[in-house]
C-alpha cells in the first residue's frame, strides 16, 4: 500500500523527505533530488554499513512515492588506498601485504575469487544484498572516474587553491603537529596502517573514533602531501610501484606540472596534471569536492562527524569556501550491532554482511530494523535466539497491520519494509511462526517429506499443501539452525525409550504421562497440543484444563515438561513441546513415554 506521508515526531523517513524535498527545490528547482552513499571495498561491507545505504534510500523511496525524481547515488570509494589485511578473509595470507598504499581496483582479489580484483570482490556481495533489498540506486566507480579525467577540473582547482585548503586543515591541527617538512609527507605515506582517501565513521565504525580523536589532535589523517614544496591536497599513485606513499616534490599552477617522488622504491617523476589521471585528492577534500560535482542534498554520515576535525566537519567549509558548494543535511547515524558482539567492523574478520543476514531472515525484515530505528538509535541486528522473538514481533505487527489496529508509524515503517515505490517485495505466501520452522528443521534434520507432514499438522484448518508456501522464511529459518546454532544445541529425539528412567517414576508420573498419550489424538494441532501439555499439571493438580496459573502449577508444568524433554531428547530443555511432539510424530511419541 502506498504511503501517506506524516509529518510526525515518529516518523523520521517523512520528515526528512519534506527537508530534502524543499532543500532541492531551493538549491536546485527542477532537477532531480540527488542523495548519497559511500562505500568502500576495502574487506566484507559489513551490516553497519548497510545503514550508510539504506538511511538514503529510504528517504528517497520516499520522495519517489510522492512522485518526484531522484537518484540515490552510490559512491564504491574503490579507488581508496590498500591500508592493511583484514583479518580472516579466505583466500588471503600475510603476501598481500605487499599491496598496500595501492588503489583497491589494483590489488588482487583473494585466492580462488571469481573477480578481477579486490574490489570487485567485496562490492559483488553487497551488489546482490542491495538488490534482494530493493535498493534502487545508481552506483559510481571512483577508480574510473578518476582514471577518465572526469576530476580533471576539480583537482586542478584543488591544486590552485591548495593554500586555502591548508589553512582550512590547519584550524584543526594540533598546534606542535609538525607542518611542510621535508620528512612528514614520508613519515605519513610508510604508516601502513593509516587511513588516506576514505569516509571514515561511514565506512569503518572502529575508524569512526579515530577521526572523533583526530578532531581532538589525537591522531594524524595523511591529508595531503606535506614536503619540502609545500601542503598539496593531491596524492599520485607512484608510476614505479603504483603505490600513493608519494611527494609532491613541485608543482606548477601555469604549466601543471608536478614532480612526485615515492617512499617505496624511490622512483620520481614529472608529469602535467592537466593530462594525469594517476592519483587523487586526499579525503577531506575528494568528499566536498563530490558533493559539489555531484549536487548532493541529502547524504547521512557516522555519530563521530560531530566531532571537531572529522570529515563532514572540515568537509562543509571546504565545500563552501573553495568548490562553492553547499554541504547536503542529513543525519548523523549511530552504530549498529549484533547480539554478543561489539560493535561491528570490517576491518576484523568475521563479522556479518548483509549476505549473512539474508541467509536467516527475509528481506522485509531486515529492511524494517533500520526502517523502524531513527538513525541517531542503535540497535542490534540478532543472530542468535533472540531471532525468534523478533521475528514473533514482526508477526505481531503483520497483525495489526491486518486488523487495523497498528500505530501510524509502525504501519509506515511496514509499508517501507515490505515495499518500495517500485513495487511489494516477495515474501513467504504461509508465513508460520519462525521458531516453529527453526524446531521442525532442527529436529527433522531438513528433511522435506517430514518437515511438510509436521508442517502440515500445525493448523488442520488451514494446512500446508506445499513446503513453496512456506518459503523463503522456511530457508531462512533452516539456514539458522545449521550456520549458528552449534552441534551440541541441536534437537536429537531418542531411537529407544530411556527404560531406565520410565522405571523410576512414581505413580504420579506414570498417571501424568498416561493423561498426555490419552489426549494426542484429540489434540493434534499445534494449539491442541499447546493445550494439553499445559493442562496435564492442572488436571493432576485437580485443576480444570483452563485454570489459570499460580506459582505452584508453574513449578509443576516445569517438572513435567522436563521429563518430556528427557524422555524425548535426553536433556531437560529443547524446542517448544507441542512443535517438538508434532515433529515427533503420535506413533513415536507413544513408544518414547512407554505407551
Amino acid at each position: 500500500m502506498p504511503i501517506v506521508a506524516q509529518s510526525t515526531e515518529t516518523d523520521w523517513v517523512s520528515r526528512f523527505a519534506d527537508d530534502v524535498i524543499a532543500e532541492s527545490e531551493r538549491r536546485a528547482p527542477g532537477k532531480p533530488v540527488v542523495v548519497a552513499s559511500g562505500l568502500s571495498p576495502s574487506g566484507p561491507i559489513h551490516l553497519g554499513n548497510l545503514r550508510e545505504v539504506m538511511t538514503p534510500h529510504l528517504v528517497a523511496d520516499e520522495i519517489r512515492r510522492r512522485g518526484h525524481e531522484v537518484r540515490h547515488l552510490i559512491s564504491w570509494d574503490d579507488y581508496d588506498r590498500y591500508r592493511k589485511v583484514p583479518a580472516g578473509v579466505p583466500g588471503t595470507d600475510p603476501s598481500w601485504a605487499e599491496h598496500i598504499g595501492k588503489p583497491l581496483t589494483s590489488v588482487p582479489a583473494p585466492a580462488g575469487s571469481a573477480y578481477p580484483n579486490w574490489a570487485e570482490h567485496f562490492k559483488a556481495a553487497m551488489t546482490e544484498a542491495l538488490a534482494e533489498l530493493g535498493v534502487e540506486y545508481d552506483g559510481i566507480s571512483q577508480t574510473e572516474q578518476y582514471t577518465a579525467g572526469a576530476y580533471r577540473a576539480q583537482i586542478l582547482h584543488a591544486m590552485k587553491h591548495r593554500a586555502d585548503i591548508d589553512a582550512i586543515l590547519d584550524r584543526y591541527r594540533t598546534k606542535d603537529k609538525p607542518k611542510n617538512n621535508a620528512s612528514q609527507g614520508q613519515k605519513q605515506g610508510q604508516k601502513q596502517g593509516q587511513k588516506q582517501g576514505q569516509k571514515q565513521g561511514q565506512k569503518q565504525p572502529e575508524e569512526a573514533e579515530l577521526e572523533a580523536a583526530e578532531g581532538s589532535g589525537a591522531a594524524a589523517e595523511d591529508d595531503g602531501s606535506g614536503g619540502a614544496a609545500g601542503y598539496f591536497p593531491y596524492k599520485p599513485f607512484c608510476g614505479g610501484c603504483g603505490k600513493d606513499l608519494t611527494t609532491v616534490t613541485a608543482y606548477d599552477d601555469e604549466t601543471t606540472a608536478l614532480t612526485y617522488t615515492c617512499a617505496e622504491c624511490g622512483f620520481s617523476e614529472t608529469v602535467l596534471l592537466s593530462e594525469f589521471n594517476r592519483g587523487k585528492l586526499v579525503w577531506k577534500v575528494d568528499w566536498p569536492m563530490r558533493w559539489a560535482y555531484e549536487g548532493v542534498i541529502f547524504e547521512p554520515s557516522g555519530v563521530d562527524h560531530s566531532s571537531p576535525g572529522s570529515s563532514f566537519v572540515v568537509g562543509g567549509q571546504i565545500v563552501r569556501e573553495i568548490f562553492d558548494g553547499v554541504q547536503p543535511i542529513g543525519p548523523m547515524y549511530a552504530f549498529v550491532g549484533i547480539s554478543g558482539m561489539a560493535k561491528m567492523s570490517s576491518s576484523k574478520g568475521g563479522v556479518p554482511t548483509p549476505a549473512d543476514a539474508l541467509k536467516i531472515m527475509e528481506a522485509p525484515l531486515l529492511r524494517w530494523l533500520y526502517a523502524r530505528r531513527r538513525p541517531n538509535q542503535s540497535f542490534k541486528i540478532a543472530f542468535d535466539q533472540e531471532i525468534q522473538r523478533l521475528y514473533d514481533e514482526w508477526d505481531a505487527l503483520e497483525r495489526k497491520v491486518a486488523d487495523g489496529s497498528v500505530l501510524p508509524a509502525d504501519a509506515a515503517a511496514y509499508s517501507r519494509a515490505t515495499s518500495t515505490a517500485a513495487g511489494a517485495l516477495p515474501r513467504t505466501p504461509h508465513p508460520l511462526p519462525y521458531r516453529t520452522l527453526a524446531s521442525v528443521v532442527d529436529i527433522t534434520a531438513g528433511a522435506e517429506e517430514q518437515t511438510l507432514r509436521i508442517l502440515s499438522e500445525l493448523d488442520p484448518a488451514r494446512p500446508l499443501a506445499s513446503l513453496d508456501e512456506a518459503r523463503p522464511r522456511l530457508d531462512r529459518a533452516q539456514n539458522w539452525i545449521t550456520s549458528q546454532v552449534p552441534a551440541e544445541a541441536r534437537t536429537i529425539v531418542r531411537a529407544e525409550p530411556d527404560r531406565e528412567l520410565l522405571d523410576s517414576l512414581d505413580a504420579r508420573g506414570h498417571e501424568s504421562l498416561r493423561l498426555l498419550l490419552e489426549g494426542l489424538d484429540s489434540h493434534w494441532s499445534l494449539d491442541g497440543l499447546t493445550t494439553l501439555v499445559y493442562g496435564v499439571p492442572k488436571v493432576m493438580e485437580g485443576l480444570a484444563p483452563d485454570a489459570k496459573p499460580t506459582a505452584e502449577l508453574k513449578t509443576a508444568q516445569r517438572s513435567f515438561f522436563a521429563l518430556l524433554y528427557r524422555l524425548l531428547v535426553g536433556r531437560d530443555t529443547g524446542p517448544r513441546l507441542p512443535t517438538l511432539l508434532l515433529a515427533v510424530g503420535a506413533d513415536r511419541v507413544r513408544k518414547l513415554l512407554g505407551g
